[in-house]
């Protein structure tokens, strides 16, 4: 095919073949924090963060997914610490912040509040904006809401927490690719109510008893453990399997999902892309991620020509897959010149 021939996109993916497992990169060398705290929010939460890499350094904002995630060490080493000032937090009811598991006042527009309390607590002009699955989503909601503090976004498999995608996840589609994890995904859930698998799930997600919470928090998370990498179960967080990590993912995770995210209407991320066609982008997007399909990915490049779009072809939608770190770190170099 000639190049005239191809589309807008493919003109910008790059690199158009699969890199050899040789010349693809690796993370960076880990880091340890320079500084962490606590930042009020003036409500009941209390938010927890840490600065990594290089004091001075350029700033960036990692976004951990979810929602319901927290930050983990491995975030750290997708920016190089002699150049990067990273800046992570845990979002409210996550990781270290407190209180743990809480839904009050937890919503998209209250951590988009959040991001920047703490901009402006840590005396940062514009930061870089990274972010993968949810923490994509986070990203270009806080960017449309704030482009003058946004230099550039890096996305990872792209979610627009749309109603198609919900769907797709947790009624009808991945169920189709993964039945024998589906199966143990609905069966807490009696078939009565297995029209509405988010609001079966939230009922009981937010059931004053706890063993009820628990058991439900553990199939919820076992069902996204299951299909998050094209290396099999084994690339499960292991962190799913702590009781008290897996209620905060699942509680937080289905209250926005069963929310629609708090936006307010279907498809407002794209509807509202405009504001951000001046940042410099980077997606990077797992072929065969069946948690966040590259459908969405694909729509944001059609909505977002300037950004950069490359597919890498033997992965899902981990991180940490090899594929994906090489691609992420070349768009953190990258991201690096951006003035």
């Amino acid at each position: 095919m000639s190049r005239s021939k191809l589309s807008a996109i493919e003109r910008r993916l790059f690199p158009p073949v699969v890199a050899s497992q040789a010349s693809r990169r690796g993370l960076f060398r880990d880091n340890a924090p320079f500084d962490y705290g606590w930042m009020p929010t003036g409500g009941p939460h209390e938010i927890f963060y840490e600065q990594c890499g290089k004091r001075d350094g350029k700033p960036c904002i990692i976004l951990h997914g979810g929602p319901g995630g927290a930050i983990n060490p491995t975030m750290r080493r997708f920016f190089d610490p002699d150049r990067w000032r990273m800046v992570l937090f845990d979002q409210r009811g996550c990781g270290r912040s407190r209180p743990n598991a809480s839904l009050d006042d937890n919503t998209t527009w209250s951590l988009i509040e959040d991001i920047e309390r703490l901009r402006i607590h840590l005396g940062v002009e514009k930061w870089a904006v990274f972010g993968g699955s949810w923490g994509s989503t986070l990203a270009l909601a806080y960017a449309i809401k704030h482009p003058e503090r946004v230099e550039s976004l890096i996305l990872r498999g792209v979610f627009l927490l749309t109603e198609r995608e919900l769907r797709w996840f947790y009624q009808e589609g991945a169920s189709m690719l993964f039945p024998d994890a589906w199966e143990s995904f609905c069966a807490p859930i009696p078939e009565d109510e297995r029209g509405d698998m988010i609001g079966a799930y939230h009922r009981r997600l937010t059931d004053p008893d706890r063993r009820v919470q628990a058991q439900a928090a553990s199939a919820w998370s076992q069902w996204e453990g299951d299909t998050i990498s094209i290396r099999g179960p084994e690339a499960r967080p292991s962190k799913f399997n702590e009781v008290d990590f897996a209620i905060a993912f699942a509680r937080i995770e289905c209250h926005f999902f069963a929310n629609r995210g708090f936006f307010a209407e279907d498809g407002w991320l794209l509807k509202n892309i405009a504001a951000i066609r001046g940042i410099p982008g980077w997606i990077v997007q797992g072929r065969f991620d069946v948690v966040t399909p590259m459908d969405a990915a694909w729509r944001l490049c059609n909505a977002w020509p300037e950004a950069r779009f490359e597919v890498v072809w033997d992965a899902g939608h981990a991180s940490t897959e090899p594929g994906v770190i090489d691609a992420l770190v070349r768009a953190t170099d990258q991201a690096y010149s951006v003035a």
